[in-house]
């Protein structure tokens, strides 16, 4: 996905302003496997994914567990580390090849300082990705584990291709067993 339409879908900006931060910006590739954020560290990078897919997962006991993916046009963000500049708590793996674009934390926050439009832009990243925390906790109290599932489903139509099976598992609360019932009941 193109970098404007990245920044257009947070919140749109003037040409000037959506120029500032694309001086900012760098394109960087990593391969499949690649740890992009590590867990206790904190973070001084957001990225935008342009190509791949990725996913968030933290350590319980011995068991990896996935939290979030992320697909074209998506942010790779610690909210620890961008907002609190502390460690976080996530490690980020690039489940495909992917390219991503990286935009500094400190850099943006001098954006922020110097362009009340880009300020208000990160107000609104912040604001968009409170509301899919919040989305995700309320799927997670109230939704059944097929109604998670297929919300999936809707949101990243080629998961199932793309994403290990154990992974989705993991993010929908759930075993593998129990995620192979859920997709023989919904053929």
């Amino acid at each position: 996905m193109d970098i404007n339409q990245i920044i257009d879908t947070i919140y749109p900006l003037t040409t000037a302003s959506k120029n500032l931060i694309k001086k900012s910006i760098t394109e960087c590739n990593f391969p499949k496997g690649h740890i992009l954020f590590k867990a206790n560290k904190i973070e001084t990078s957001i990225y935008f994914i342009k190509k791949g897919i990725a996913r968030a997962y933290a350590y319980s006991d011995d068991n990896q567990i996935t939290f979030w993916f992320g697909k074209e046009g998506d942010p790779i963000v610690s909210m620890q580390s961008y907002v609190n500049n502390q460690k976080g708590y996530e490690d980020v793996e690039l489940l495909e090849d992917c390219e991503l674009y990286e935009l500094k934390t400190e850099r943006l926050q001098k954006l922020f300082l110097e362009d009340i439009h880009i300020a208000n832009w990160g107000r609104k990243f912040v604001e968009l990705e409170l509301i899919k925390s919040e989305e995700r906790l309320i799927s997670l109290q109230f939704n059944t584990a097929t109604e998670r599932y297929l919300a999936l489903l809707k949101k990243y139509p080629s998961i199932i291709q793309r994403v290990q099976l154990a992974h989705i598992a993991s993010y929908l609360g759930i075993t593998q067993v129990s995620l192979s019932r859920i997709r023989a009941n919904i053929k």
